[in-house]
């Protein structure tokens, strides 16, 4: 075995049953990871700078391949169910030795790092990947430590193995397909291999951190996350979080102008404010718009950041953000200090706004509405949206679902966990709790439009302003929803979703077809709940 790089004198890869690996690249720079992806044709450099690289046949999350290992030590606390899938021990065992033979006298790249911004709750990472790669994307993802003689005493608490040439046999494996995502709370471990999408990675890792933050008090939560100067000028006195599943803006919308980037996708909530989990962002960046989003298109075009799927002519090497021929669900992963606006340490106060971001297919939500605790709690656990196209495999175009905590994919407890800790959060802070709709207006999908950015960005500046506080509002007869009907810069046809529809009998005839979706979602949490937030969905004759 050869060692390069930053080497672990302690816990070398013999600990995780890898004694005989070829060479093992430790911790490199990103230059090197440049040069070692490059020369292995993982990836090309792009102009000015990016690194280009495609992921095959999975262009995005495979969640029907994820699994917990269910073991004594968790099994009672895990929500089982079609997103909490059980895998076998023994299946692990004989599929993880596998692995681990497969990765004999193979070159491997090992990234040491960190999750969690707030040192208190902060675990240890380590990610052993075959591609380069895909070991650069861990170390734009995770926090990285910069102290060599630390890096060479890491001991992780959690561990990646990523072998996307590695493909199971689903009659021996017990797997669903040559694809897998495997994660062991006992051994602390996440098995992946059969797909090359690298965003397995980090959401395996915030799976493990919804499991272990709620058990310490700490709210867990899938969003983004900025903070303003407040009324009273000082840093971080006015922080808000953005809920939402991908594609609904949260990235988008948290990069704001005169606003301090937190973190773009996963936090956590504890006694003293806000925390980032993550040390970079994944961002889509299908139809990126220079103009809307001069932050994130500027990342595009950086030495550092990864462009997963992108197009680009061959030639030239200029990239064409606005080519869908691969995949809608292109992605950037970039550090978070490629956002000059972002705040490093990844910490802040507590949130004054919550903002649910909805993308609503059927068109009939408002753009913008504020919610009452009970209606919070219900949308909260609801997690209505639309997957978009490309976020997930085989999705193609917007489908209605209802995903609770918005994040239930990667969320291992009860729903009821997360929601608790919520309200318990929003009685002790006092904070606003808004509903934002980022998908259609003037009809569903296919036959109105999409909201406009600028729309949307308008509005929630003036709700984290103070501006809608002394508004007047109507209150929708279906949903609920306190409705401003007047935000200055939109006009107030927007502001009221039926008015934009050419006929209002369809209007009435969508929106009573979405209210029956959330009632019927709603059923498996209505025994559970305060019966005050089961009433307050929307209301069906």
């Amino acid at each position: 075995m050869q060692n390069i790089g930053i080497v672990n004198e302690v816990y070398g890869l013999e600990k995780h049953g890898i004694p005989n690996a070829d060479t093992v690249y430790w911790n490199l720079p990103t230059p090197a990871l440049y040069e070692e992806a490059i020369r292995r044709r993982e990836a090309v450099m792009g102009h000015l700078g990016p690194l280009l690289m495609r992921t095959g046949d999975h262009m995005g999350r495979s969640p029907s391949d994820r699994f917990i290992v269910r073991e004594p030590s968790t099994e009672a606390d895990i929500w089982w169910g079609k997103t909490n899938l059980p895998f076998a021990q023994d299946k692990f065992q004989s599929l993880y030795r596998r692995v681990r033979a497969y990765l004999q006298h193979k070159e491997l790249f090992v990234f040491d790092g960190y999750v969690g911004a707030d040192p208190r709750y902060q675990r240890k990472v380590r990610v052993i990947n075959e591609l380069a790669s895909q070991n650069l994307f861990a170390r734009n993802m995770f926090i990285r430590e910069m102290n060599q003689e630390k890096l060479r005493a890491f001991v992780p608490d959690f561990t990646v193995i990523d072998v996307p040439s590695f493909h199971a046999d689903p009659d021996e494996d017990g797997t669903r397909s040559q694809a897998f995502i495997l994660l062991n709370f006992a051994e602390r471990v996440v098995l992946i291999g059969g797909t090359a999408y690298s965003g397995e990675m980090k959401k395996s890792i915030f799976s493990a951190m919804n499991y272990l933050l709620p058990k310490a008090g700490v709210m867990s939560m899938h969003c983004s996350a900025n903070y303003g100067p407040g009324k009273n000028g000082s840093d971080k006195d006015d922080v808000a979080l953005f809920f939402g599943l991908s594609g609904t803006g949260k990235t988008t919308l948290s990069a704001a102008t005169g606003r301090t980037l937190i973190g773009d996708d996963e936090h956590g909530w504890s006694d003293q404010g806000i925390f980032n989990l993550e040390g970079g962002c994944y961002a889509k960046v299908i139809r990126l718009d220079p103009a809307g989003e001069p932050e994130i298109y500027e990342t595009t075009r950086r030495f550092g950041t990864i462009l997963e799927n992108v197009t680009y002519d061959p030639t030239t090497r200029r990239v064409n953000l606005d080519d869908d021929s691969l995949t809608e669900n292109t992605r950037a992963s970039y550090p978070i200090t490629h956002i000059e606006s972002a705040d490093p340490s990844g910490i802040a106060g507590h949130p004054k706004h919550i903002v649910f971001l909805t993308a609503d297919a059927f068109g009939v939500l408002p753009p913008i509405s504020k919610l009452t605790r009970a209606q919070a709690m219900y949308h909260f656990l609801s997690g209505y949206t639309a997957k978009v196209a490309g976020t997930e495999r085989g999705i193609t175009e917007p489908s209605p679902v209802f995903s609770a905590c918005f994040g239930a994919p990667f969320m291992p407890l009860h729903p009821g966990v997360y929601a608790a800790l919520l309200g318990q959060k929003i009685d002790e802070q006092k904070a606003s709790v808004w509903l934002v709709n980022t998908g259609w207006t003037g009809g569903p999908y296919g036959v109105g439009n999409r909201m406009k950015l600028s729309y949307t960005r308008r509005m929630i500046d003036a709700a984290l302003k103070g501006e809608l506080d002394g508004v007047a509002t109507v209150t929708d007869g279906v949903f609920g929803l306190a409705i401003p009907t007047r935000i200055e810069g939109i006009p107030d046809k927007v502001l009221q979703p039926k008015q934009t529809w050419p006929d209002p009998a369809a209007y009435d005839a969508q929106a009573l077809k979405l209210a029956q979706m959330f009632t019927k979602n709603f059923a498996q949490f209505a025994d559970g709940v305060n019966p005050e937030i089961a009433a307050a969905g929307p209301q069906v004759a």
